[in-house]
């Protein structure tokens, strides 16, 4: 089984899967976060490098007051968590996404768990908080246009590789696939830039279900596509 080198996956489905529990959102959330390490422990097996997940988006804000403080919460007691999972699976965390909307003490877990881990190679663990890929490429630009203000950058110079070292993933490959669960079939403002090439997986499965199983049933689907150098992919068909 060739195992994609990236993996982007958009953790949909948990206040859903909670709902139908007759259980708070928050429930499903607190099952949500709980299987994301149960799944790095699976990507580090399979042999996958990169794991990109949708935690928290720029959009998330507009949700309950009661249950952003759910997340608020999980996202610190996680992030305290997330030190000890680096280190079980020598796994560098970064995190990609505005930090600046979070409160200090939260800004300060993440930037500890970053340094604490920047030696890790065996999985590369990015975890979008705060996060929308239209915002990333704003705040990108004005970077980048800063800089060619300031003569630091020749905007004749400006490429592609140029502009990707300005994004929240510089120096990251991008996803070769990505997966959402919960039946959605749409990208919801998640590495708009990065997937113009990737494989997408769509399953009717709420985050908290997914597992191994069904993480192995999309690296199949995978394998059924016929990536062609360059970029230019087409899928295999039946004859």
């Amino acid at each position: 089984m060739n195992v994609p080198n990236h993996i982007a996956i958009i953790l949909d489905g948990n206040g859903r899967w909670a709902k139908a529990k007759g259980m708070p959102r928050s429930y499903g959330h607190v099952k949500g976060c709980a299987n994301l390490e149960t799944i790095c422990d699976d990507m580090k097996e399979l042999g996958v490098k990169y794991l990109t997940v949708y935690a928290f988006s720029t959009e998330n804000w507009k949700r309950s007051r009661e249950e952003v403080d759910g997340l608020m919460k999980l996202f610190r007691n996680y992030l305290k968590k997330c030190i000890r999972i680096s280190e079980k699976n020598k796994m560098r965390v970064k995190v990609i996404g505005d930090i600046r909307a979070f409160d200090q003490d939260i800004q300060d877990k993440i930037r500890e768990l970053e340094e604490f881990s920047k030696d890790y190679t065996e999985l590369h663990f990015q975890i979008a908080l705060n996060y929308g890929s239209r915002d990333e490429i704003v705040r990108g630009v004005r970077r980048l246009a800063q800089d060619a203000v300031d003569g630091k950058l020749d905007p004749q110079k400006i490429d592609e590789k140029v502009f990707e070292s300005y994004l929240d993933t510089a120096g990251i490959p991008d996803p070769d696939l990505m997966i959402r669960t919960s039946g959605e079939l749409r990208l919801s403002n998640y590495l708009l830039w990065q997937m113009a090439y990737t494989e997408f997986y769509f399953t009717e499965v709420p985050w908290p279900d997914f597992n191994k199983e069904e993480l192995i049933k999309a690296i199949e689907k995978y394998n059924e596509r016929d990536r062609r150098f360059g970029g230019v992919k087409e899928e295999k068909q039946n004859v």
